[in-house]
C-alpha cells in the first residue's frame, strides 16, 4: 500500500510535468526506462501504426496488461471451481468440494466461472494480437508471476500474478448500482458495504490447502455436507467475482472517451459490454449467499471474521430513489437510474463511474492493489510497470 501510494504521488507529479511542457523526447525517455521500447509522446502517431495515436496504443497496452491480470485470477478460480474440460482448465480435475460450495449460490456456477475465464483469456490474447498487428509492443507480465498459489486439490500449484488468499473485498459496488446517487458527481458518497466484514481484514476466496475443505463431504447419492468455513470461502468468491467485473464494466467506457481511432473505439465498445454481462451475472449470484459467520482461524488462516446476511431482508434504506446510497435490496440487479452529465436531466440507468476527471486506469489499478491481489509479489518492478502503464492510458487524449 505504501509503495502504491508513493507511485500515485509520482504519477500526479509526472502528469503535471507533462502538462507544463515536457518534450516528446523526455516522455520517451521516461517510458523507455520502465517499459522498454515503443513509448512516445502522447498524440503522436507511431510509425507503422496507421492512424493509431500513441494515446490509443497506451490505452490498449494498459488493457492488455489488466486482462492478463484478470485471466490469471480467473484461471485460479476455474482450476478449482470451474467446469473441467480441455478448453480452459481440467488439468487437475477441479476441487469437487469447493465446486459444491459455490453451487449453493447457483447450480450453474461452475459453467459461469469457466466461461468468464475463457472470456478474459480471449481478451488478453486479442489485445496482444491487435497491438502487434499495428507494429506496437504488447505487454508481457509473465515474469511477474511470482506469488505462491493454492496447493489444494485441483490447483496446478503454479506461481501467480494475483493472490486470491488475502483479499479485502470492497462490496460498495452493491449500493452504488442500487441508488440514484452517482459516484461521478460525488466520489466521496457514503456507499455502504453489502458485506462490511469482507472490507476488513484478509479473506481467502479459494481453498488454500485441503485443510480448508476438511470436514466437508460429497456422498454417492448426490447429497453434500459443506462446512460453514468452506461456505464462507465460496461466498467470498461470489462477491469478489462481482467486484472484479464491476471495475471492467466502468473502465472500458471511461477509456473509450479518450480514444481517437474509430477501430480502437470499436474494440473498447465491443469488449466492455462483455465485462458488464459478467458483472450482471455475479452480482445476481452473490445475492444468494446464506447467513453465516466464520472465523478464519484454522491452518493457514488469517484470523479474519466474515459475516454474511440475507440481503433480501437487509435492514437499511431500500428506496432506489434515495440519495443515501445504501440500498441493499438483493433482487435489484438492474442498474437503478442515476444522475448523469448534469443533474438538470432526469435520472437514467447507466454504467458508473465513467467520468474521466479522476482518471480511470490508475483508479482501477489502485482498487486491485487495495483488494490485496498483489500481496506477495516478489518483483518490485511490477507495480512500477503497472502504474506507468495506467498513467499513460489516463494521459491519452482524443485527437480530432
Amino acid at each position: 500500500m505504501a509503495q502504491s501510494e508513493t507511485l500515485i504521488k509520482k504519477s500526479a507529479n509526472r502528469r503535471e510535468f507533462l502538462r507544463t511542457g515536457i518534450t516528446a523526447a523526455g516522455v520517451a525517455t521516461i517510458g523507455t526506462r520502465l517499459l522498454g521500447s515503443g513509448v512516445f509522446a502522447f498524440g503522436q502517431e507511431h510509425e507503422g501504426d496507421g492512424d493509431l495515436t500513441q494515446g490509443d496504443i497506451a490505452i490498449l497496452r494498459f488493457l492488455n496488461a489488466l486482462e492478463q491480470i484478470e485471466a490469471d485470477l480467473w484461471i485460479q478460480y476455474s482450476e478449482l471451481g470451474g467446469t473441467q474440460d480441455k478448453e480452459v482448465s481440467g488439468v487437475k480435475g477441479g476441487n469437487p468440494l469447493y465446486t459444491a460450495a459455490l453451487s449453493i449460490l447457483d447450480g450453474d456456477m461452475a459453467q459461469y466461472i469457466h466461461d468468464n475465464t475463457d472470456d478474459e483469456i480471449s481478451h488478453a490474447a486479442f489485445l496482444k494480437a491487435y497491438l502487434e498487428s499495428k507494429d506496437a509492443e504488447a505487454v508481457d507480465l509473465s515474469r511477474f508471476a511470482t506469488i505462491p498459489g493454492s496447493i489444494a486439490t485441483g490447483s496446478t500449484g503454479k506461481t501467480r500474478l494475483t493472490n486470491l488468499m488475502q483479499l479485502t473485498v470492497d462490496t460498495s459496488f452493491w449500493s452504488q448500482y442500487r441508488s440514484i446517487t452517482n459516484i461521478d458527481f460525488d466520489p466521496n458518497a457514503p456507499f455502504v458495504q453489502a458485506v462490511p466484514s469482507l472490507n476488513v481484514g484478509k479473506h481467502t476466496a479459494i481453498p488454500r490447502t485441503d485443510a480448508d475443505t476438511a470436514g466437508s463431504s460429497l456422498s454417492g447419492d448426490n447429497t453434500t455436507s459443506i462446512t460453514p468455513h468452506l461456505q464462507a470461502i465460496a461466498f467470498t468468491a461470489g462477491f469478489h467475482f462481482a467486484f472484479i467485473e464491476a471495475g471492467g464494466s466502468s473502465l472500458y467506457p471511461t477509456l473509450a472517451q479518450k480514444v481517437t481511432n474509430l477501430e480502437v473505439l470499436r474494440v473498447l465498445l465491443s469488449i466492455g459490454p462483455s465485462e458488464t454481462m459478467h458483472f450482471q451475472t455475479w452480482q445476481d449470484k452473490a445475492g444468494n449467499a446464506l447467513p453465516l459467520t466464520d472465523v478464519d482461524n484454522g491452518p493457514g488462516g488469517t484470523g479474519a471474521t466474515v459475516t454474511f446476511t440475507t440481503l433480501a431482508n437487509a435492514q437499511g434504506e431500500t428506496n432506489p430513489e434515495s440519495l443515501k446510497g445504501d440500498t441493499l435490496q438483493a433482487n435489484l440487479i438492474m442498474p437503478e437510474p442515476t444522475h448523469f452529465l448534469n443533474k438538470k436531466f432526469p435520472p437514467v440507468a447507466i454504467i458508473r463511474p465513467t467520468s474521466t476527471k479522476n482518471g480511470g486506469a490508475v483508479a482501477s489499478l489502485q482498487s486491485f492493489v487495495n483488494d490485496g491481489l498483489f500481496i506477495g509479489q516478489k518483483n518490485p518492478e511490477f507495480l512500477r510497470v503497472m502504474f506507468s502503464l495506467a498513467e499513460e492510458a489516463d494521459e491519452a487524449r482524443r485527437r480530432f
